[in-house]
Protein backbone atom coordinates (compact mmCIF):
# COMPACT_ATOMS: atom_id res chain seq x y z
CA UNK A 1 0.00 0.00 0.00
CA UNK A 2 1.11 3.51 -0.71
CA UNK A 3 0.86 6.88 0.66
CA UNK A 4 0.33 10.05 -1.34
CA UNK A 5 1.37 13.60 0.24
CA UNK A 6 0.88 17.55 -1.48
CA UNK A 7 3.58 19.84 -0.30
CA UNK A 8 1.44 23.23 -1.96
CA UNK A 9 3.98 25.84 -2.07
CA UNK A 10 4.55 29.05 -3.05
CA UNK A 11 7.49 28.15 -5.61
CA UNK A 12 6.25 24.74 -7.00
CA UNK A 13 3.64 22.22 -6.25
CA UNK A 14 5.44 18.98 -4.96
CA UNK A 15 4.49 15.18 -4.37
CA UNK A 16 5.54 12.46 -2.79
CA UNK A 17 4.44 8.90 -3.08
CA UNK A 18 5.59 6.40 -0.26
CA UNK A 19 5.29 2.82 0.73
CA UNK A 20 3.59 2.71 4.01
CA UNK A 21 5.36 -0.75 5.18
CA UNK A 22 8.63 0.10 4.60
CA UNK A 23 8.61 3.99 4.61
CA UNK A 24 10.57 4.39 1.07
CA UNK A 25 9.34 6.77 -0.96
CA UNK A 26 9.19 5.61 -4.38
CA UNK A 27 8.25 8.61 -6.24
CA UNK A 28 8.80 12.58 -5.90
CA UNK A 29 8.41 15.50 -7.92
CA UNK A 30 7.90 19.16 -7.94
CA UNK A 31 5.60 21.21 -10.73
CA UNK A 32 6.40 23.84 -12.20
CA UNK A 33 10.38 23.26 -13.30
CA UNK A 34 10.76 27.13 -12.43
CA UNK A 35 9.15 29.00 -9.59
CA UNK A 36 5.63 30.06 -10.36
CA UNK A 37 4.68 33.26 -10.61
CA UNK A 38 3.72 35.38 -7.57
CA UNK A 39 1.27 38.48 -8.64
CA UNK A 40 2.22 41.62 -7.03
CA UNK A 41 -0.54 44.69 -8.47
CA UNK A 42 0.52 47.04 -5.79
CA UNK A 43 3.23 47.05 -4.00
CA UNK A 44 3.69 44.76 -1.07
CA UNK A 45 1.12 42.37 -2.40
CA UNK A 46 1.54 39.22 -3.28
CA UNK A 47 -1.16 37.16 -4.85
CA UNK A 48 -1.89 33.21 -6.54
CA UNK A 49 -4.65 31.69 -7.99
CA UNK A 50 -5.35 28.97 -6.20
CA UNK A 51 -6.73 27.25 -9.06
CA UNK A 52 -2.96 26.83 -10.39
CA UNK A 53 -2.28 25.40 -7.73
CA UNK A 54 -4.83 22.20 -8.23
CA UNK A 55 -3.88 22.24 -12.08
CA UNK A 56 -0.45 21.83 -11.86
CA UNK A 57 -1.29 18.50 -8.45
CA UNK A 58 -3.53 16.96 -10.69
CA UNK A 59 -0.55 16.93 -13.78
CA UNK A 60 2.30 16.04 -11.22
CA UNK A 61 -0.13 13.46 -9.45
CA UNK A 62 -0.51 11.60 -13.24
CA UNK A 63 2.93 11.87 -14.05
CA UNK A 64 4.12 10.74 -10.81
CA UNK A 65 2.00 8.00 -11.30
CA UNK A 66 2.86 7.02 -14.42
CA UNK A 67 6.61 7.35 -15.00
CA UNK A 68 6.80 5.25 -12.06
CA UNK A 69 4.70 2.75 -13.46
CA UNK A 70 2.51 2.87 -9.90
CA UNK A 71 -0.68 0.98 -9.15
CA UNK A 72 -2.96 3.66 -8.26
CA UNK A 73 -5.51 1.24 -6.81
CA UNK A 74 -2.69 0.98 -3.71
CA UNK A 75 -2.65 4.19 -2.98
CA UNK A 76 -4.85 4.78 0.10
CA UNK A 77 -4.08 8.07 1.74
CA UNK A 78 -3.33 11.58 0.81
CA UNK A 79 -1.60 14.37 3.23
CA UNK A 80 -1.42 17.71 2.34
CA UNK A 81 1.09 20.50 3.38
CA UNK A 82 0.23 23.77 2.52
CA UNK A 83 2.12 27.46 2.55
CA UNK A 84 0.88 29.03 5.72
CA UNK A 85 -1.39 32.19 6.40
CA UNK A 86 -2.53 32.61 2.89
CA UNK A 87 -6.33 33.05 2.20
CA UNK A 88 -8.78 31.51 0.00
CA UNK A 89 -12.12 32.64 -0.31
CA UNK A 90 -14.99 30.79 -2.50
CA UNK A 91 -18.69 31.43 -2.68
CA UNK A 92 -21.17 28.25 -2.15
CA UNK A 93 -20.89 26.79 -5.38
CA UNK A 94 -17.01 26.57 -4.12
CA UNK A 95 -16.23 28.94 -7.00
CA UNK A 96 -12.95 30.94 -6.38
CA UNK A 97 -13.70 34.49 -5.58
CA UNK A 98 -10.46 36.35 -6.00
CA UNK A 99 -6.48 35.21 -6.19
CA UNK A 100 -5.31 34.07 -2.95
CA UNK A 101 -3.40 36.68 -0.62
CA UNK A 102 -0.76 34.79 0.12
CA UNK A 103 1.80 34.75 3.07
CA UNK A 104 4.45 37.37 2.01
CA UNK A 105 1.59 39.39 1.22
CA UNK A 106 1.74 43.15 3.58
CA UNK A 107 -1.08 44.64 3.19
CA UNK A 108 -2.69 44.07 6.00
CA UNK A 109 0.33 45.05 8.56
CA UNK A 110 -1.79 48.64 9.74
CA UNK A 111 -4.98 46.45 9.90
CA UNK A 112 -3.31 43.69 12.46
CA UNK A 113 -1.50 46.62 14.36
CA UNK A 114 -4.76 48.80 14.61
CA UNK A 115 -6.74 45.28 16.17
CA UNK A 116 -3.64 45.14 18.33
CA UNK A 117 -3.76 48.11 19.95
CA UNK A 118 -7.44 48.16 20.34
CA UNK A 119 -7.74 44.54 21.98
CA UNK A 120 -4.65 45.29 23.79
CA UNK A 121 -1.54 42.66 24.83
CA UNK A 122 -4.01 41.79 27.95
CA UNK A 123 -6.11 39.68 25.03
CA UNK A 124 -3.78 39.49 22.29
CA UNK A 125 -0.81 38.12 23.58
CA UNK A 126 -2.22 35.10 26.69
CA UNK A 127 -5.01 34.74 24.28
CA UNK A 128 -3.93 34.40 20.80
CA UNK A 129 -0.43 34.15 22.17
CA UNK A 130 0.07 36.77 18.83
CA UNK A 131 -0.61 40.40 17.61
CA UNK A 132 -3.23 40.26 14.56
CA UNK A 133 -0.65 41.34 12.65
CA UNK A 134 -0.37 40.52 8.66
CA UNK A 135 -1.87 37.09 9.10
CA UNK A 136 -5.67 35.65 7.53
CA UNK A 137 -7.76 37.20 9.78
CA UNK A 138 -6.27 40.88 9.15
CA UNK A 139 -6.41 39.94 5.48
CA UNK A 140 -9.70 38.64 5.49
CA UNK A 141 -10.73 42.27 7.36
CA UNK A 142 -8.94 44.12 4.13
CA UNK A 143 -10.92 42.29 1.70
CA UNK A 144 -14.27 43.39 3.38
CA UNK A 145 -13.00 47.12 3.83
CA UNK A 146 -11.38 47.28 0.27
CA UNK A 147 -13.60 44.82 -1.82
CA UNK A 148 -17.03 44.52 -0.27
CA UNK A 149 -18.55 42.99 -3.07
CA UNK A 150 -16.35 39.79 -2.77
CA UNK A 151 -16.98 40.11 0.64
CA UNK A 152 -20.83 39.97 0.46
CA UNK A 153 -20.36 36.44 -2.21
CA UNK A 154 -17.88 34.74 0.58
CA UNK A 155 -19.25 30.87 1.74
CA UNK A 156 -16.03 30.09 3.20
CA UNK A 157 -12.48 31.57 4.06
CA UNK A 158 -10.07 29.01 4.01
CA UNK A 159 -5.92 28.65 4.00
CA UNK A 160 -4.81 27.08 1.06
CA UNK A 161 -4.62 22.82 2.50
CA UNK A 162 -8.43 23.59 2.94
CA UNK A 163 -8.94 24.88 -0.45
CA UNK A 164 -7.01 21.61 -1.94
CA UNK A 165 -8.37 19.11 0.20
CA UNK A 166 -11.71 21.28 -1.25
CA UNK A 167 -11.01 19.89 -4.33
CA UNK A 168 -10.28 16.52 -3.59
CA UNK A 169 -13.34 16.00 -0.92
CA UNK A 170 -16.17 18.64 -1.93
CA UNK A 171 -16.22 19.45 1.77
CA UNK A 172 -14.60 22.61 3.64
CA UNK A 173 -13.01 22.17 6.85
CA UNK A 174 -9.85 23.04 8.65
CA UNK A 175 -8.16 22.30 11.83
CA UNK A 176 -7.00 23.43 14.85
CA UNK A 177 -3.49 24.01 14.19
CA UNK A 178 -4.85 26.23 10.61
CA UNK A 179 -7.19 28.26 12.01
CA UNK A 180 -4.26 29.22 14.81
CA UNK A 181 -2.23 30.28 12.19
CA UNK A 182 -4.74 32.35 10.83
CA UNK A 183 -4.66 33.85 14.19
CA UNK A 184 -8.38 33.26 14.80
CA UNK A 185 -7.70 30.57 17.99
CA UNK A 186 -8.24 31.32 21.16
CA UNK A 187 -5.70 29.42 23.17
CA UNK A 188 -7.55 29.49 26.62
CA UNK A 189 -11.02 29.42 25.56
CA UNK A 190 -10.13 26.79 22.68
CA UNK A 191 -12.45 28.24 20.47
CA UNK A 192 -12.50 30.42 17.62
CA UNK A 193 -11.47 33.96 18.99
CA UNK A 194 -15.00 35.75 19.49
CA UNK A 195 -13.43 38.85 20.68
CA UNK A 196 -10.93 39.42 17.10
CA UNK A 197 -14.06 38.25 15.02
CA UNK A 198 -16.21 40.73 16.86
CA UNK A 199 -13.79 43.57 16.13
CA UNK A 200 -13.05 42.84 12.93
CA UNK A 201 -16.73 42.12 12.35
CA UNK A 202 -16.50 39.05 10.49
CA UNK A 203 -19.24 36.15 11.00
CA UNK A 204 -18.03 32.88 12.62
CA UNK A 205 -19.56 30.91 9.68
CA UNK A 206 -17.40 32.36 6.93
CA UNK A 207 -14.79 29.93 8.82
CA UNK A 208 -14.45 25.89 8.21
CA UNK A 209 -15.61 23.48 11.23
CA UNK A 210 -12.62 21.96 12.86
CA UNK A 211 -11.30 18.24 12.58
CA UNK A 212 -8.42 16.87 14.38
CA UNK A 213 -4.88 17.20 11.91
CA UNK A 214 -4.61 13.13 11.96
CA UNK A 215 -8.42 11.76 10.92
CA UNK A 216 -10.91 10.92 8.22
CA UNK A 217 -11.41 14.29 6.76
CA UNK A 218 -13.07 12.91 3.90
CA UNK A 219 -12.91 10.46 0.47
CA UNK A 220 -12.04 11.69 -2.75
CA UNK A 221 -14.85 12.13 -5.31
CA UNK A 222 -15.01 10.50 -8.42
CA UNK A 223 -14.88 13.58 -10.29
CA UNK A 224 -11.05 13.85 -8.56
CA UNK A 225 -10.28 10.46 -8.69
CA UNK A 226 -10.68 10.32 -12.22
CA UNK A 227 -8.68 13.92 -12.88
CA UNK A 228 -5.88 12.09 -10.66
CA UNK A 229 -5.94 8.99 -11.83
CA UNK A 230 -6.76 7.55 -8.22
CA UNK A 231 -9.17 5.13 -6.87
CA UNK A 232 -12.46 6.77 -5.25
CA UNK A 233 -12.14 5.52 -2.01
CA UNK A 234 -8.81 7.30 -1.24
CA UNK A 235 -9.43 9.51 2.31
CA UNK A 236 -7.87 12.38 3.09
CA UNK A 237 -6.39 12.10 6.38
CA UNK A 238 -3.92 14.73 7.80
CA UNK A 239 -3.40 18.67 6.71
CA UNK A 240 -0.96 21.05 7.93
CA UNK A 241 1.12 24.12 7.04
CA UNK A 242 4.26 23.72 5.46
CA UNK A 243 6.36 24.79 8.95
CA UNK A 244 4.26 22.62 11.14
CA UNK A 245 4.29 19.75 8.84
CA UNK A 246 8.31 20.30 8.13
CA UNK A 247 9.27 19.64 11.75
CA UNK A 248 6.34 16.66 11.63
CA UNK A 249 8.72 15.26 8.73
CA UNK A 250 11.89 15.25 10.87
CA UNK A 251 9.59 13.90 13.40
CA UNK A 252 9.98 17.18 15.55
CA UNK A 253 7.27 16.59 17.89
CA UNK A 254 8.21 16.97 21.43
CA UNK A 255 9.60 20.19 23.17
CA UNK A 256 13.22 21.35 23.11
CA UNK A 257 13.36 19.96 19.08
CA UNK A 258 13.78 21.84 16.81
CA UNK A 259 13.49 22.19 12.90
CA UNK A 260 14.67 24.81 9.82
CA UNK A 261 13.40 25.15 6.36
CA UNK A 262 15.25 27.35 3.98
CA UNK A 263 13.08 27.66 0.44
CA UNK A 264 11.66 30.84 -0.67
CA UNK A 265 11.33 31.87 3.02
CA UNK A 266 13.51 30.37 5.60
CA UNK A 267 11.99 29.33 9.22
CA UNK A 268 13.11 28.15 12.50
CA UNK A 269 10.41 26.46 14.20
CA UNK A 270 10.84 24.64 17.91
CA UNK A 271 8.42 23.05 20.10
CA UNK A 272 7.45 24.20 23.65
CA UNK A 273 5.03 23.24 25.84
CA UNK A 274 3.49 26.08 27.55
CA UNK A 275 1.28 28.81 26.74
CA UNK A 276 4.42 31.53 26.11
CA UNK A 277 4.77 34.70 23.71
CA UNK A 278 7.13 37.17 22.36
CA UNK A 279 5.85 40.25 23.78
CA UNK A 280 7.00 41.80 20.00
CA UNK A 281 5.56 39.09 18.01
CA UNK A 282 8.26 38.87 16.24
CA UNK A 283 8.48 35.29 16.50
CA UNK A 284 5.15 33.53 16.41
CA UNK A 285 3.32 30.49 18.37
CA UNK A 286 1.01 27.87 16.77
CA UNK A 287 -0.68 25.08 17.67
CA UNK A 288 1.29 21.93 16.23
CA UNK A 289 0.44 19.07 14.34
CA UNK A 290 -0.08 17.12 17.83
CA UNK A 291 -1.14 19.75 20.44
CA UNK A 292 -4.21 18.99 22.31
CA UNK A 293 -5.55 20.80 25.39
CA UNK A 294 -4.54 18.39 27.65
CA UNK A 295 -1.09 17.85 26.46
CA UNK A 296 0.03 21.39 24.57
CA UNK A 297 2.71 21.29 22.08
CA UNK A 298 3.28 24.97 20.34
CA UNK A 299 5.49 25.47 17.70
CA UNK A 300 7.51 28.52 18.02
CA UNK A 301 8.02 30.19 14.79
CA UNK A 302 10.95 32.33 13.35
CA UNK A 303 10.37 33.24 9.43
CA UNK A 304 12.38 34.89 7.48
CA UNK A 305 10.52 35.98 4.05
CA UNK A 306 13.89 37.10 2.18
CA UNK A 307 16.15 33.71 2.42
CA UNK A 308 15.54 31.16 -0.79
CA UNK A 309 13.82 33.98 -2.74
CA UNK A 310 16.84 36.08 -2.79
CA UNK A 311 19.17 33.46 -3.41
CA UNK A 312 16.63 33.10 -6.52
CA UNK A 313 16.35 36.68 -7.30
CA UNK A 314 20.24 36.25 -7.80
CA UNK A 315 20.68 33.84 -10.07
CA UNK A 316 18.23 34.84 -12.43
CA UNK A 317 19.20 38.85 -12.17
CA UNK A 318 23.30 38.28 -11.76
CA UNK A 319 24.44 35.15 -12.88
CA UNK A 320 22.16 33.42 -14.73
CA UNK A 321 24.11 31.20 -16.79
CA UNK A 322 25.23 29.40 -13.27
CA UNK A 323 23.84 26.43 -11.41
CA UNK A 324 23.17 26.55 -7.78
CA UNK A 325 25.80 24.48 -7.24
CA UNK A 326 28.31 26.47 -9.45
CA UNK A 327 27.00 29.78 -7.68
CA UNK A 328 27.84 27.77 -4.53
CA UNK A 329 31.70 26.76 -5.71
CA UNK A 330 32.09 30.57 -7.09
CA UNK A 331 31.28 32.14 -3.46
CA UNK A 332 33.88 29.83 -2.13
CA UNK A 333 36.31 31.54 -3.70
CA UNK A 334 36.12 34.22 -1.12
CA UNK A 335 36.99 34.37 2.41
CA UNK A 336 34.45 34.26 5.53
CA UNK A 337 33.03 38.02 5.80
CA UNK A 338 32.97 38.55 2.10
CA UNK A 339 36.19 41.00 2.41
CA UNK A 340 33.46 43.44 4.28
CA UNK A 341 30.43 42.98 1.23
CA UNK A 342 26.79 42.92 3.87
CA UNK A 343 24.01 41.69 2.46
CA UNK A 344 20.40 42.61 4.02
CA UNK A 345 18.02 39.80 2.81
CA UNK A 346 14.47 41.36 3.66
CA UNK A 347 12.94 41.99 0.00
CA UNK A 348 10.41 40.20 0.30
CA UNK A 349 7.83 41.87 2.14
CA UNK A 350 7.16 42.84 5.62
CA UNK A 351 9.20 41.00 8.32
CA UNK A 352 7.71 39.70 11.45
CA UNK A 353 11.02 39.67 12.96
CA UNK A 354 11.38 43.00 12.32
CA UNK A 355 7.92 44.35 13.97
CA UNK A 356 6.33 43.84 10.64
CA UNK A 357 8.56 46.95 8.82
CA UNK A 358 9.50 46.12 5.21
CA UNK A 359 13.12 47.51 4.91
CA UNK A 360 14.32 45.93 2.09
CA UNK A 361 17.06 44.15 0.46
CA UNK A 362 20.29 45.81 0.43
CA UNK A 363 24.28 45.03 -0.28
CA UNK A 364 26.67 47.42 1.42
CA UNK A 365 30.19 47.71 1.36
CA UNK A 366 30.91 47.23 -2.30
CA UNK A 367 34.04 48.21 -3.52
CA UNK A 368 34.34 48.39 -7.52
CA UNK A 369 37.87 47.88 -7.19
CA UNK A 370 38.41 45.01 -5.32
CA UNK A 371 34.84 43.05 -5.27
CA UNK A 372 33.35 40.76 -7.65
CA UNK A 373 30.37 38.93 -8.36
CA UNK A 374 31.36 36.28 -6.02
CA UNK A 375 31.49 38.74 -3.18
CA UNK A 376 27.91 39.39 -3.42
CA UNK A 377 26.88 36.07 -3.53
CA UNK A 378 28.47 34.72 -0.25
CA UNK A 379 27.25 38.11 1.17
CA UNK A 380 23.83 36.92 0.16
CA UNK A 381 24.43 33.71 1.65
CA UNK A 382 25.87 34.75 4.68
CA UNK A 383 23.60 37.53 4.93
CA UNK A 384 20.65 34.89 5.34
CA UNK A 385 22.18 32.95 7.68
CA UNK A 386 22.78 36.08 10.04
CA UNK A 387 19.31 36.65 9.86
CA UNK A 388 18.37 33.14 11.35
CA UNK A 389 20.87 33.78 13.67
CA UNK A 390 19.28 37.33 14.48
CA UNK A 391 15.51 35.64 15.04
CA UNK A 392 17.22 32.35 16.98
CA UNK A 393 18.59 34.97 19.67
CA UNK A 394 14.65 35.78 20.28
CA UNK A 395 13.64 32.58 20.61
CA UNK A 396 16.51 32.26 23.17
CA UNK A 397 15.04 35.20 25.13
CA UNK A 398 11.72 33.31 25.48
CA UNK A 399 13.59 30.28 27.13
CA UNK A 400 14.16 27.89 23.43
CA UNK A 401 17.82 26.51 24.13
CA UNK A 402 19.09 25.20 20.45
CA UNK A 403 21.42 22.66 20.36
CA UNK A 404 20.74 20.77 17.11
CA UNK A 405 18.63 21.97 13.95
CA UNK A 406 17.29 19.26 12.09
CA UNK A 407 16.49 20.04 8.08
CA UNK A 408 16.06 18.50 5.17
CA UNK A 409 18.67 17.90 2.73
CA UNK A 410 17.27 20.47 0.34
CA UNK A 411 16.82 24.27 -0.50
CA UNK A 412 19.81 26.22 1.11
CA UNK A 413 20.99 23.71 3.36
CA UNK A 414 22.77 22.30 0.16
CA UNK A 415 25.12 24.68 0.22
CA UNK A 416 28.19 24.34 2.23
CA UNK A 417 28.24 28.05 2.59
CA UNK A 418 24.53 28.60 3.80
CA UNK A 419 24.94 25.64 6.37
CA UNK A 420 28.74 26.34 8.04
CA UNK A 421 27.85 29.76 8.65
CA UNK A 422 24.40 28.98 10.02
CA UNK A 423 26.09 26.58 12.14
CA UNK A 424 29.16 28.32 13.64
CA UNK A 425 27.37 31.59 14.55
CA UNK A 426 24.62 29.89 16.46
CA UNK A 427 26.91 27.33 17.92
CA UNK A 428 24.38 24.54 16.91
CA UNK A 429 25.32 20.86 15.16
CA UNK A 430 22.84 20.74 12.02
CA UNK A 431 21.48 17.51 10.86
CA UNK A 432 20.51 17.07 7.65
CA UNK A 433 17.79 13.94 6.64
CA UNK A 434 16.45 11.97 3.72
CA UNK A 435 12.76 13.44 3.92
CA UNK A 436 10.64 16.80 2.34
CA UNK A 437 7.65 18.68 2.84
CA UNK A 438 5.69 16.25 0.19
CA UNK A 439 7.01 12.59 1.88
CA UNK A 440 6.35 13.99 5.55
CA UNK A 441 2.94 14.84 4.44
CA UNK A 442 2.50 11.30 3.40
CA UNK A 443 3.88 9.88 6.67
CA UNK A 444 0.57 11.90 8.21
CA UNK A 445 -1.73 10.72 6.02
CA UNK A 446 -0.50 7.27 6.30
CA UNK A 447 -0.85 7.57 10.20
CA UNK A 448 -4.16 9.79 10.44
CA UNK A 449 -5.48 7.01 8.04
CA UNK A 450 -4.50 4.24 10.49
CA UNK A 451 -1.95 2.50 8.84
CA UNK A 452 1.03 3.66 11.34
CA UNK A 453 -0.06 3.19 15.21
CA UNK A 454 2.00 5.82 16.55
CA UNK A 455 4.48 8.15 15.60
CA UNK A 456 7.54 6.06 16.41
CA UNK A 457 6.28 3.82 13.81
CA UNK A 458 5.99 6.21 10.87
CA UNK A 459 9.74 7.64 11.44
CA UNK A 460 11.42 4.39 12.17
CA UNK A 461 12.99 4.67 8.54
CA UNK A 462 14.07 7.96 8.46
CA UNK A 463 17.54 8.36 8.24
CA UNK A 464 20.27 11.06 8.91
CA UNK A 465 22.44 11.91 5.76
CA UNK A 466 24.64 14.38 7.22
CA UNK A 467 25.95 16.95 10.49
CA UNK A 468 27.44 19.49 10.04
CA UNK A 469 29.08 21.26 12.78
CA UNK A 470 30.28 24.42 14.08
CA UNK A 471 33.73 25.67 12.70
CA UNK A 472 35.80 26.70 15.30
CA UNK A 473 38.46 27.87 13.05
CA UNK A 474 36.41 30.00 11.76
CA UNK A 475 34.15 31.34 14.71
CA UNK A 476 35.82 34.77 15.13
CA UNK A 477 35.44 35.60 11.50
CA UNK A 478 32.12 34.86 11.31
CA UNK A 479 31.19 36.37 15.01
CA UNK A 480 32.78 39.45 13.31
CA UNK A 481 31.12 39.52 10.14
CA UNK A 482 27.66 38.65 12.52
CA UNK A 483 28.31 41.92 13.96
CA UNK A 484 29.03 44.12 10.97
CA UNK A 485 25.45 42.57 9.51
CA UNK A 486 24.30 43.67 12.34
CA UNK A 487 25.21 47.03 12.70
CA UNK A 488 23.88 47.10 9.15
CA UNK A 489 20.73 45.92 10.05
CA UNK A 490 19.93 48.03 12.93
CA UNK A 491 20.78 51.22 11.11
CA UNK A 492 18.19 50.44 8.55
CA UNK A 493 15.17 49.96 11.29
Amino acid sequence: MFALGFDIGSSSIKCSVIEIESGATIAQGFYPSEEMKIDSPQPGFAEQDPEVWWQYAKLLTRQLISSNKIDAKSIRSIGISYQMHGLVLVDAQQRVLRPSIIWCDSRAVELGDQAFNALGTEYCLPHLLNSPGNFTASKLRWVQQHEPDIFKKIYKAMLPGDFIAMKLTGEIISTISGLSEGIFWDYQENVLSKALLDYYHIDEALLPPVRPTFSNQGTITASAANELGLSKDVIISYRAGDQPNNAFSLNVLQPGEIAATAGTSGVVYGIIDQYQYDPLSRVNQFAHVNHTVEQPRLGVLLCINGTGIQNSWLRKNIASQLSYNEINQIAGTVPVGSDGVVVLPFGNGAERVLKNKNIGSRIDGLDFNRHTKAHVLRAAQEGIAFAFKYGVDIMKEMGLHIKVIRAGHANMFLSPIFSETLSTVTGAAIELYNTDGAAGAARGGAVGAGYYKSFEEAFRTLKKIQEIAPNRTHAAPVEEAYHRWLNKLNASL
